[in-house]
């Protein structure tokens, strides 16, 4: 049996990859913690649970990193700070002395760099200027080095000996390349859940700084002995960036599952709607670039005059997803619900009329994606409408037994709007062998019993050098 030590700079309570891993080791005989950080990244403690057989210990963010984006961004705004300082070390002398010299110190630099600041600052609000989604650049990279990186040397420091180190992501290598060097010894696996600097925000960083994280990323790579990804697309694309002898592909499937015969009408229960009425679904992360304004969008094409788009999940866009189905362009056909526990998911899924994941391509991670939610709607016997991408057109359309859903260009509401169509207006016979295709096709090839498969064999070869030892 090998200790295994997983990074993952998350709370470590929604990730259902990183627990599904952690499970899928630890009942094959390895010894498994995950090493995360608390939900609240301003939290100064830390805590353990237990999982199963599985131990997740949560170590904090070093706090001294937001003191010095404080000070750059809104000096003025650090008076209740420094006034706590030196008061606590006057209270406290000679003990406080630090504390009182720190106080001083910052407070002093502080007003003149208030009067060069703050000008700029209100110019900025006067001209309408909002800081962009992620944070600004310095933002960015100040997180970067002391928020990331700090909580990386705090995390290799608790990590301990350990036969192989895991890290999920690029936020997760740094801990695991630290942790190694700390104890001296351990094989280490990098799981890259996604091409972290083209997605999301880092993918509109200035090209010279995704360079520049791009060489960390490929040196601290090139430390591991494989490399873990949850596509061919991905994993293809990772060979060539980061120069990976072995990179394994564990697709994000959940566990098979059988819908039941009668199955409970959770999603229109919830939204208020009648028992018949067509829902097009989508769950999952309520963000940019998902296609959720087109969706909303394509129920207002003619021959979709009585479907309903339901969204369910969470996110940054919920006050935008609500004005949405307040909009009376609508007619109160748009419904959003809070996410749901993972362990209910698929039975909330499972009653929708079809799956719509119509996301754009704004990034080349978009692009080679297979996002959990094609997997979680194949599960529960849901036809999907997916983008036409690569990966996402493969699993959908090359199915030996036949088509499992729709593709469609992820830009047009339109488009979109006939693939929910052809899913819809199918006669009833065969929308049920679809659906069933999509449930035959989750539980001969599309689960996490078979894709974990390749994760527990990666282990057994990393663990046999151990075993001798």
């Amino acid at each position: 049996m090998s200790r295994v030590v997983m990074f993952v700079y998350n709370d470590v309570r929604t990730d259902a990859r990183v627990l599904r891993e952690a499970a899928t080791l630890a009942d094959a005989g390895h010894d498994v913690t995950i090493i995360g950080r608390p939900g609240n990244p301003t939290s100064r403690t830390g805590d353990s649970e237990t999982r199963g057989k599985v131990t997740i210990t949560r170590v904090p963010i070093p706090g001294g990193w937001r003191i010095l984006l404080a000070f750059i961004r809104h000096p003025w705004r650090l008076a209740r700070w420094v006034g706590l300082r030196i008061l606590g070390g006057l209270k406290t002398l000679p003990r406080g002395i630090g504390e009182l010299l720190l106080g001083l110190g910052v407070g002093l630099a502080a007003v003149p760099w208030s009067v060069v600041r703050l000008p700029f600052f209100l110019l900025g609000r006067a001209l309408g200027r909002r800081t962009p989604p992620g944070g600004s650049l310095l933002d960015w990279l100040i997180r970067w080095r002391w928020a990331t990186l700090g909580w990386a040397a705090n995390a290799a420091a608790a990590a301990g000996p350990a036969d192989v180190y895991h890290g999920h992501d690029l936020t997760g290598l740094p801990a695991v390349i630290r942790a190694r060097a700390r104890n001296g010894a351990g094989a280490v696996v990098y799981d890259s859940h996604e091409i972290f600097l083209e997605s999301g925000t880092n993918a509109t960083r200035p090209g010279w700084v995704r360079r520049l994280f791009a060489r960390l990323e490929r040196r601290w790579a090139s430390e591991a002995a494989a490399v873990v990804t949850v596509n061919d697309a991905l994993a293809g694309e990772l060979r060539t960036r980061l120069g990976a002898d072995e990179v394994v592909v564990v697709h994000n499937c959940p566990p098979a599952w059988t819908p039941p015969a009668a199955p409970d009408d959770l999603l229109r229960r919830a939204a208020g709607i009648p028992a018949d009425t067509p829902v097009a679904l989508y769950h999952g992360g309520f963000s940019a670039h998902r296609g959720l304004e087109q969706l909303a969008e394509a129920i207002l094409e003619p021959g979709l005059e009585r479907v309903h788009a339901l969204y369910l999940g969470y996110g940054g866009m919920r006050a935008d997803l609500d004005r949405m189905a307040a909009d009376p362009r609508y007619g109160g056909r748009v419904h959003v619900l809070d996410a749901v526990p993972p362990d209910v998911l698929l039975a909330w899924v499972a009653t929708a009329d079809v799956d719509v994941m119509a996301l754009q391509p704004s990034t080349l991670n978009h692009y080679l994606s297979t996002p959990n939610k094609l997997f979680e709607s194949l599960a529960a016997g849901v036809p999907v409408v997916a983008s036409d991408f690569p990966d996402l057109r493969r699993v959908v359309l090359d199915n030996p037994e036949g088509p499992l859903g729709e593709v469609c260009d992820p830009g047009s509401p339109a488009a979109i709007a006939t693939a929910i169509r052809r899913v819809l207006e199918a006669p009833d016979d065969e929308r049920r062998r679809l659906r069933a295709r999509c449930l035959a096709a989750a539980h001969e090839r599309w689960n996490w019993e078979h894709e974990s498969a390749r994760l527990v064999a990666l282990y057994a070869r990393l663990a046999a050098p151990a075993t001798s030892r």
